[in-house]
């Protein structure tokens, strides 16, 4: 990751309903949440959550999948360990093999079988 991606994702989660909805989609796993239920469960207007949906899409820390009329969201893991490496570069004294740990670890969020498959009609932002 360059350091403008890192600044769109940081832009992203610098604002509390997106970080939220970040937080909310990493507990929600592999399934992932429908946006109506996004909507809900932070009791936030639909076409507010649309736009907060946008900006975290675009930044690259969640995607989504089409399902009929609804779309369903997901933490886009690919994206938080990119994140997660780009502020790990250069720690532990220019040994960044010693940070790897940290970054695999992050595999056990999205469960033994890793981060959902993406369908040939996915979004991936």
């Amino acid at each position: 990751m360059d350091k403008n991606h890192a600044l769109d994702a940081f832009a992203a989660l610098s604002q509390s309903t997106r970080l939220d909805v970040f937080r909310l989609l990493i507990k929600a796993g592999q399934q992932g949440m429908l946006a109506g239920d996004i909507s809900s469960a932070l009791e936030v207007r639909q076409n507010t959550m649309s736009a907060n949906l946008g900006v975290l899409a675009r930044s690259g820390l969640i995607r989504s999948r089409r399902e009929g009329r609804s779309i369903r969201y997901f933490a886009d893991m690919d994206g938080m360990r990119g994140l997660l490496s780009f502020l790990m570069e250069a720690c532990c004294g220019g040994r960044p093999e010693l940070c790897q740990p940290v970054l695999d670890e992050i595999i056990c969020c999205q469960g033994p079988l890793g981060p959902p498959e993406r369908q040939p009609h996915e979004r991936s932002t």
